[in-house]
């Protein structure tokens, strides 16, 4: 292996280590009563090197959810070309759940103990719910500000965080059944 390879993969290491303690931390303690240099301490790394790989305690907090967050919003987009946009979510959960590992529990548990780190993580993911909106509005021809777009966004975030916090096959299916059920008892859109 070459040394940019191994170089690489130690900072992997490194930067889970980070994100692994600080999420236990941030459990444990709470993120308010837990600092820069409790995480740097139960990492085994200096405070430094904490604020060289996240340079805000909340950056470190969020990590995992923005990284979900993008994963989310590029399947959206980037569709197969014959899938609608409940074919990519119900791909995507898929893929979400079967590559979970225990940082992505850890960092359930610590937005579950944290209120105010679980707004915040809802108010990016309602961002990207809305960027799905857009994209079905556009699916139906309707205008991304029309109830059935809104209505079918505000469930689709509601599943998002429910199968993706409890990860289970039989949710997936009962989840997309709903959205699908949901969105095919919305009006059509009105036609210019």
């Amino acid at each position: 292996m070459t040394s940019e390879g191994l170089r690489e993969r130690s900072k992997a290491r490194r930067r889970e280590a980070i994100l692994r303690a600080a999420y236990k931390l941030f459990a444990e303690r709470g993120f308010e009563a837990t600092t820069i240099a409790d995480i740097a301490t139960a990492a085994e790394v200096s405070p430094r090197t904490v604020t060289l790989y996240f340079p805000s305690k909340l950056e470190l907090a969020l990590s995992d959810f923005d990284a979900f967050s993008v994963r989310l919003g590029s399947a959206l987009r980037r569709r197969e070309e014959d899938w609608t946009i409940l074919d990519a979510l119900e791909h995507w959960l898929r893929e979400e759940i079967s590559s979970r590992g225990e940082l992505d529990d850890l960092a359930d548990t610590m937005l579950e103990l944290n209120p105010q780190l679980r707004a915040v993580a809802g108010a990016r993911l309602a961002e990207v719910i809305q960027e799905g909106a857009r994209i079905l509005a556009e699916e139906q021809g309707a205008d991304p500000d029309d109830f059935g777009p809104r209505m079918a966004a505000a469930a689709a975030a509601a599943v998002v965080a429910e199968v993706c916090h409890r990860p289970q096959e039989a949710d997936i299916e009962a989840a997309m059944a709903f959205l699908r059920a949901g969105l095919a008892t919305l009006p059509a859109a009105p036609r210019p």
